[in-house]
């Protein structure tokens, strides 16, 4: 039996198309500046989003961390949404490592943070107080678009303050397919860009950074010291390179499909669908089935991330096809009938 694995869209293999790219791609040593693969994946994403220059690190987690550094100086802060993963599911690697203070903010419902508590936000020039230097976004937030209208008005709050901003582009592309935007429409409000390669696009590894050559030029130092300088990455920077020149288009699918998921389950007595954005659908269970369903879930070949709250995540992304939403919609009908 095939797995349907609906955790996340981190868990796709690389296709085997991707796989002959990965294998004949040119390298070199990175570290030196030496590999040609990496400058091509830096380069096209500096410029399809508008900005000088690009860098290549493993992850998100270090992609995101390598700019708050770049940014920001031990005793400043940055103001982030208390559900964004560069303050909650990143290890608290910018206090840890860098010294610097997230100041977190409620997220509204559709992943913005209020302008007039950012206002209320920012710290006064005075020693009692932390430095505020940076705002912080993520988009796609929990599978949902950020409105790009706020993200200008953020964006031009942050600059009359004296901040800059910050994107995790965690999503990035899911936005673009979305909001049927360009790249560069949705990067031009920001000083820096980080683009995961690992979720949607089916990359196997790895995170762009997109800023300034000034700003780059930081963060590479902080790559090297975080341990991030790799050598001859070409042959996973060709993943990233195939997955822009053949998977952008085709996230339109997976958002198709977790419409045509959130739409099986809505039949479903005892699932309450919160939501479908993007390739995320989002449901309630009651709370004392989960163990049961997590197990029965997990008999029937679908993975899905459930813990101990009632609420549940289920994720489309390529190594999900129709047949699989529908198998996946058939096991949930199974268990709560």
């Amino acid at each position: 039996m095939s797995v349907i694995d609906l955790r996340s869209d981190t868990v796709t293999q690389p296709t085997a198309a991707m796989r002959d790219a990965m294998s004949a791609a040119p390298v070199g040593d990175d570290v030196y500046g030496e590999d040609p693969s990496v400058r091509a994946l830096e380069q096209r994403l500096a410029t399809e989003l508008g900005f000088e220059r690009g860098l290549f690190l493993p992850s998100g987690t270090q992609a995101n961390l390598a700019a708050l550094l770049a940014h920001c100086q031990r005793g400043d802060e940055y103001l982030v949404g208390m559900e964004a993963h560069t303050y909650k599911y990143e290890g608290g690697g910018a206090a840890v490592l860098g010294s610097i203070q997230p100041q977190p903010i409620l997220n509204a419902t559709d992943g913005t943070l209020p302008l007039e508590v950012l206002e209320r936000s920012v710290k006064p020039d005075d020693p009692h107080f932390a430095r505020t230097r940076l705002l912080a976004l993520e988009n796609t937030w929990h599978g949902r678009v950020l409105p790009q209208e706020y993200v200008i008005r953020a964006a031009e709050w942050a600059r009359g303050r004296g901040l800059a901003v910050h994107l995790d582009g965690a999503r990035f592309f899911n936005a673009v397919v979305a909001s049927e935007s360009t790249p560069r429409e949705l990067a031009a409000p920001f000083d820096s860009v980080s683009v995961c390669l690992s979720k949607g696009l089916g990359a196997p590894v790895g995170s762009v950074l997109v800023g300034s050559a000034t700003l780059i030029a930081a963060a590479t130092r902080w790559r090297k010291m975080l341990g991030g300088g790799m050598r001859q990455s070409g042959i996973l920077a060709a993943a990233g390179l195939h997955a822009l020149d053949h998977h952008i288009d085709r996230l339109a699918e997976d958002h198709a499909r977790a419409e045509r998921l959130a739409a099986g389950l809505r039949g479903i007595d005892s699932i309450t669908v919160q939501g479908r954005f993007t390739n995320m659908v989002f449901i309630d269970v009651p709370g004392e089935h989960l163990r049961a369903l997590d197990t029965h879930l997990r008999e029937a070949g679908v993975r899905a991330s459930i813990g101990y709250l009632p609420s549940v995540r289920l994720v489309t992304h390529l190594d999900v096809d129709d047949a699989a939403v529908d198998r996946a919609v058939e096991v949930f009908a199974d268990f709560f009938s």
